[in-house]
């Protein structure tokens, strides 16, 4: 068995790590580690009183930072970044492994305390549900008051008896997290997931440069603008709050004569409808304006950016417990605006140089230029340019592979247009984009981004099928369709469902017949092993009476979406085989970095299936970076891979 040195902190800075992050609470000045907790092995675990002046052993530092032994930690690239900080050296993640990874792979919650409750540990192994209130207490800055002598922080003499439940609480801690990796080390990832997750930790701490100058132009335009606006919008309606619903709703009652339920987005386009005069319109378009909020990301930029100029620790590894794919904190790259400007650099340089008048002048609108450039706030390192890759419709590649649909291979191998050729499938028709039969495209485009995992008409609506014209008996046909085009991926549904219920019921292995995934039951967790190898978990799976319709269903323990309370969720084959295929595309976007990082490429950062490197000038092409990232793998025989990319100055959208 490997020596592990099992590691916990707990610290003081006054930014709030909610609003900023780890990497820029742990670079602030004030920083500063409070207790060292440790243990080596199975020993009993000891507290470094580092505020009290107590010093962390020889023996410690020398294991810390020695490859003979194993860190471990919840979340511990905290501890890594703090650690760096305090003792001026890098330690590399390579020698780290993080008991929370351990639990999202095997579908628990990310939070040690919730993770605990899941596995049901007992009193003196569960997390100490008292640390909440000392960690406000002493990690956090205090308000000064007459009756604490005006002081901005508490230190252990403030409350002797506190400190030392503090100490015990971070004792615990190190026993509920070592607890814990004890129980799921048999599934612990294999060593390729473990240099993903090292390339993860390197990514997160070089971050990505912000420029500065945008963000603070960005922010102050928005509130000259919003000010500006607020006064308009008082000038027409004479309204004391013009953001209030309440005062909104009285006053159109009064000017216009119509009582008004809601004004949320999707009602708003109807109650304008209803107005008569122009000022009534007026007004609700400057109200309109004024709910844009084109400056949060702005203002995460600001909070977050660390002093050397980048946004760090912008990535969860295996944040989604189902597929293991990213989530996104801080900025959330994930889901920041899309640009269509033709000018968009011509706007960008306008706010950088903060030439607010011009804008205003040249843009429709303020706040829908202003969100346009949030992309564009994030740059190279000086002397290199963006090389923006991704993978070219790479759930439609998988799904088609997986279930081996042959028409749908041949039109990926051949470079055609899956949208033109799904159209053609459905209609019998040549379809030809911008040519013959064109206008069907369209159908055959929502068909496709909505039926793939088993959806109906309520999916193509989600894609907006239905304010495109189509009727409900347009997308009844198309849904029947498109199945009977895709014979192989409905089958693949099927196939999944059966295979995982044969899992449950008779707790033994089972691979389906479509698709040749496997399942594997072992200790009430069913998973799911894919063609790379790794497994996805399906935590105390079940196959029993449906709660939401008549007869059984697959039912496992997770995350509720709405609720984000741990629950009992019920699963079937289309949802199966969504898990399947993202699973599988992010599996490729591994290897694509893996080989990218080993090409010495500085990759900054990956937005689902999008892959961001800083490349210097005279560095690599965009067809260099395409090249790697459409490589075969040698897990995935005969999956058409193709990667597609551009270079930019900036971040942005092509």
């Amino acid at each position: 068995m490997p020596k592990t040195l099992s590691i916990d902190l707990e610290t003081f800075s006054p930014v709030d790590i909610r609003d900023c992050g780890s990497f820029r609470y742990i670079d602030d000045p004030e920083f500063e580690i409070l207790l060292f907790g440790y243990a080596f092995g199975e020993d009993e675990p000891t507290v470094v009183d580092l505020c009290s002046g107590e010093a962390i052993p020889d023996e410690v530092t020398d294991a810390l930072y020695s490859s003979d032994y194993i860190k471990t930690g919840y979340n511990n690239a905290f501890e890594r970044y703090a650690l760096w900080k305090h003792f001026g050296r890098y330690c590399p993640p390579e020698q780290w492994e993080d008991t929370m990874v351990l639990a999202a792979v095997c579908g628990l919650p990310l939070g040690l305390g919730a993770v605990g409750s899941a596995l049901g540990l007992p009193e003196d192994k569960a997390k100490d549900k008292a640390g909440k209130a000392l960690i406000k207490y002493f990690c956090c800055p205090c308000k000064p008051t007459k009756t604490n002598g005006g002081r901005e922080r508490n230190y252990p003499e403030h409350a002797p008896e506190k400190w030392a439940q503090f100490i015990e609480y971070n004792r615990q801690d190190i026993v509920t997290e070592r607890h814990i990796r004890n129980m799921l080390l048999r599934w612990k990832p294999d060593e390729t997931e473990h240099r993903f997750w090292c390339l993860d930790a390197r990514i997160n701490e070089r971050g990505m440069r912000v420029d500065t100058q945008l963000v603070r132009n960005a922010l102050d335009f928005d509130a000259r603008y919003k000010a500006e606006l607020t006064e308009k919008a008082v000038t027409l309606s004479g309204l004391d709050n013009p953001k209030s619903v309440a005062q909104i709703k009285d006053w159109l009652y009064q000017q216009e004569g119509i009582t008004v339920a809601s004004l949320n987005k999707a009602v708003v386009a109807d109650v304008i409808k209803q107005l008569n005069t122009d000022k009534a319109r007026e007004f609700m378009a400057v109200r309109a304006e004024l709910s844009k909020t084109s400056t949060m990301k702005y203002e995460a930029m600001r909070r977050s950016v660390c002093p050397d100029g980048h946004i760090k620790g912008c990535f969860q590894f295996y944040g989604a417990s189902r597929t293991g794919r990213f989530a996104g904190r801080l900025v959330q790259l994930q889901n920041l605006p899309q640009n269509h400007m033709e000018d968009l650099a011509t706007a960008r340089a306008l706010v950088s140089a903060g030439q607010y008048e011009t804008v205003k002048a040249l843009y429709e609108s303020v706040s829908g230029t202003l969100s346009e450039l949030i992309r564009t706030a994030l740059i190279p390192e000086p002397g290199c340019r963006f090389i923006v890759c991704d993978y070219s419709a790479i759930e439609a590649r998988v799904i088609a592979w997986l279930a081996d649909e042959q028409w749908r291979l041949d039109v990926f191998r051949s470079g055609g247009d899956i949208y033109c050729a799904s159209a053609s499938q459905m209609f019998k028709v040549p379809v030809v984009k911008h040519g013959e039969n064109g206008h069907l495209r369209q159908k055959g485009k929502i068909a496709e981004l909505a039926l793939g995992y088993g959806g109906g008409v309520n999916a193509l609506k989600a894609f907006g099928a239905d304010k495109m014209g189509m009727s409900d008996e347009d997308m009844v046909e198309t849904v029947d369709l498109w199945r009977s085009a895709s014979p192989r991926i409905c089958a693949l549904w099927k196939s999944l469902e059966r295979a995982m219920m044969k899992c449950i019921v008779r707790k033994c292995s089972t691979v389906s017949t479509i698709g040749h995934i496997r399942f594997d039951w072992e200790q009430g967790i069913v998973w799911m092993r894919l063609p790379s190898g790794r497994r996805i978990a399906y935590y105390g799976a079940q196959y029993g009476e449906s709660r939401w319709k008549n007869g059984n269903a697959i039912s496992y323990m997770g995350q509720d979406q709405r609720t984000k309370k741990w629950a009992r969720l019920e699963t079937w084959g289309g949802k199966l085989v969504e898990n399947a295929i993202q699973s599988i595309a992010r599996d490729c976007l591994r290897e694509s970095m893996l080989a990218l990082d080993a090409a010495g490429c500085d990759i900054r950062a990956h937005v689902h299936d999008e892959v961001i490197i800083s490349e210097p000038r005279d560095g690599r092409s965009v067809e260099d970076i395409a090249e790697i990232m459409g490589r075969p793998l040698p897990w995935a025989e005969g999956l058409p891979l193709r990667g597609d990319g551009y270079e930019c100055d900036f971040y942005m959208k092509d």
